[in-house]
This record gives structure tokens, sequence and C-alpha cells, in this order.
């Protein structure tokens, strides 16, 4: 069985953080095992920032994968971390590149990328990528899923 008892947020009743700075990655312990590493997909379609200029809200779908060491990262903390940038002021790069290091930070994977889609700000998609390297030999590495921008769907 998980050890769960370092977990702070799970199963309890936890304001949003006021910004990502703020905001605690919580994470479980995982074995890996034998063969080739997991691939893990946080899927997050309806992420919101604010443009650090205007203050307007910028919308994104964001795709994270990555293959665990020797923590995962626990979703309702990382559920928390994102929705913190509904009040967060940083450009589509930073933002994207952020998420990308905090989960770094926490979990110390053997590989990550991240996919931010940016929905269009002054009539241009912005959409930013970022990987540690190479992804880990023998890893299955499907289709973000998200499509080309013609409207993203």
């Amino acid at each position: 069985m998980t050890d769960t008892k370092n977990l702070t947020q799970l199963g309890t009743n936890v304001e949003t953080p006021q910004s990502p700075e703020a905001a605690v990655l919580e994470t479980v312990p995982f074995s890996r095992g034998d063969g080739p590493p997991a691939i893990v997909r946080f899927t997050c379609p309806e992420f919101t920032s604010l443009c650090p200029v205007t203050g307007q809200p910028d919308f994104a779908h964001i795709v994270i994968d990555y293959a665990p060491d020797t923590l995962l990262v626990e979703s309702k903390s990382l559920k928390l971390f994102m929705t913190s940038f509904r009040n967060h002021g940083a450009f589509h790069e930073e933002c994207t590149v952020m998420i990308g290091r905090r989960i770094i930070a926490a979990t110390k994977p053997l590989w990550l990328r991240i996919g931010g889609y940016w929905y269009p700000r002054g009539g241009i998609p912005i959409d930013v990528f970022w990987q540690t390297g190479a992804p880990p030999e023998g890893a299955w590495l499907p289709d973000t899923g998200v499509a080309p921008y013609r409207g993203r769907g």
C-alpha cells in the first residue's frame, strides 16, 4: 500500500493557493519495477492564467508527460497548483516552463515533457513545448491528443 501519511491536501478542504509560488506540490512514493519506465500523463484542458500586461485571462490546454523515478505527483496538489495560475500574471512561455520545472523539483523524474497549447492572443495561438532531454528508452509516448490550431477541436 502507498504511504500517504505525509499528504496534507488530499482528503481535506484546502483553499486555492494565491500564487504558484505558494502552492505545494505533494508527492507519493513510486516503485518503478522492471522493464521500460511508465509514462504518466496529466491533461489540463481548461488552464487559465493572466496576461502580465493587460490582466486579461489567457487560456490553454496543458499536457504533461513524465517518467517517474521514485516519486509521483499527488494529483490534488497538482490541481491546486495549476488553479493557482488564475491569479498569476506571466507570459505563456513562462507559465508552461514554470509548471514543468516545479514538477521536476518535486519529483525528480527520469524525464518530463510539457506542451502548452495556448488559445489565440491577438489572433495568434502560441504553443510552448519543453522537455528535459530524450525520452527514456523503451517508453511508450502517445500523441498529445491536442489538435493543431483550427479552433482547437
